[in-house]
C-alpha cells in the first residue's frame, strides 16, 4: 500500500486547491456552500483514499506560495469527493480563543473522516453543507 499520494491524486488536488482558493477570494463561504442538495444514499469514500487525498492536500499546503488552511482544504476535498459520486459533509465550526473565536470546516464522507477532522473535537459545530436533515420534533 501506498504512503504517498500518486501523481494523479496531486495533479487533481491541485486544481481543486486552486478552484477552492479562488472561490473564497471572489465569494463568501456563505454564498459558496449555499443551495447544496445532499443526494441520497451516496457510497462513502474508501478509508486509504480519503486518507491519500488529506495527504496530497497537505503536501500543497507546505509547497504553494499561497495558505491553504482548512476552509480551502475542506472546499477542495468535497469537490474531489463530489466528482466522483461520493458522499460528501463539510462541517462548519467555531471555538472561542485568546482573542476571539476562531472558526474551523472538515469534511466527512459517511463515517469516514477525510480533511481536518482531527482538530473537529475542539469546535462546537454550527453548520453541515449540505444542510443536515432537522431531528423530527415530537408534538404532544
Amino acid at each position: 500500500m501506498s504512503k504517498r499520494p500518486g501523481p494523479l491524486l496531486l495533479a487533481e488536488t491541485f486544481g481543486d486547491l486552486v478552484a477552492a482558493s479562488l472561490a473564497l477570494r471572489l465569494r463568501s463561504f456563505e454564498a459558496i456552500v449555499s443551495g447544496r442538495d445532499a443526494p441520497a444514499n451516496l457510497p462513502q469514500v474508501a478509508p486509504h483514499d480519503a486518507v491519500m487525498l488529506e495527504r496530497a492536500l497537505k503536501a500543497w499546503n507546505r509547497r504553494l506560495p499561497w495558505r491553504t488552511l482548512c476552509f480551502e482544504q475542506g472546499l477542495a476535498a468535497e469537490r474531489w469527493l463530489r466528482r466522483r459520486g461520493l458522499a460528501s459533509r463539510l462541517h462548519y465550526g467555531a471555538a472561542g480563543r485568546g482573542e476571539g473565536p476562531v472558526a474551523h470546516v472538515w469534511v466527512t464522507s459517511g463515517t469516514v473522516p477525510v480533511v481536518g477532522c482531527e482538530q473537529a473535537g475542539e469546535f462546537v459545530e454550527l453548520a453541515q453543507f449540505p444542510h443536515a436533515e432537522a431531528p423530527q420534533s415530537r408534538e404532544n
